[in-house]
């Protein structure tokens, strides 16, 4: 992953997607749980390496299910986070492991960025303004807001992070792509952007190469 991309999500990255409503009750995996053995065992520094690969997996599994899934298991993560020295530091480790563990973590940082953008004047701004062009762009009818407001982005988040947790992960890149790229432009095309649209227009850039090569290849 890029530096720059995660280094700038300051803050939460895994919290209620920005203006957003949550999403209806329903039914999460049975024994959906970490191992906390595993967990003990990394925090000590004695867990193994095939050990290691398979907490990644669970933490990535676990992610999009942390809304709906039972509080003790999502508390199970706590120890993790703490361990590491935060939520950034998770998607650190995360990115470390290839597979579902690496491409969820980068699509997490784009999350994270998306909510950050949602409440920046000069973003929505500009967005409005590729909006003006082109409303609903190939890849976004249906999950851009009808009117560009502070909770466009964060919708576009939720969708996402919606996709993973129904394990769309095909669909959830698809749309995490088209996203960042619909931003890159939108920064690109920005008549007079200033130092925050250039900056999103960089990240966003950054984030969907990440991204792209984390997805698996068919």
């Amino acid at each position: 992953m890029h530096d720059k991309p995660l280094l700038k999500s300051v803050g939460e990255l895994l919290h209620r997607r920005h203006g957003v409503s949550t999403r209806a009750a329903r039914p999460t995996p049975d024994g959906f749980v970490l191992d906390n053995a595993k967990v003990a065992a990394f925090i000590s520094g004695t867990i193994s390496t095939e050990d290691e690969v398979a907490l990644a997996d669970e933490v990535a599994e676990l992610l999009p299910h942390h809304w709906d899934m039972p509080t003790k298991s999502v508390e199970a993560l706590t120890p993790l986070v703490d361990h590491l020295g935060g939520q950034p530091q998770l998607m650190a480790w995360l990115d470390h492991q290839p597979g579902l563990p690496r491409l969820t973590a980068r699509i997490y940082v784009l999350l994270g960025h998306l909510d950050q953008y949602s409440e920046d004047s000069a973003v929505l701004d500009a967005v409005r303004d590729a909006r003006s062009q082109n409303p609903y762009p190939t890849g976004l009818r249906g999950y851009l807001t009808p009117e560009t407001n502070d909770e466009t982005l964060g919708g576009l988040a939720f969708r996402i992070e919606e996709l993973l947790g129904d394990n769309r992960q095909e669909d959830a890149t698809a749309l995490a792509l088209t996203t960042a790229d619909w931003l890159r432009r939108a920064a690109r095309d920005a008549e007079g952007p200033n130092a925050d649209v250039r900056e999103m227009g960089e990240l966003m850039g950054h984030l969907h190469d990440d991204i792209s090569a984390a997805a698996p290849r068919s």
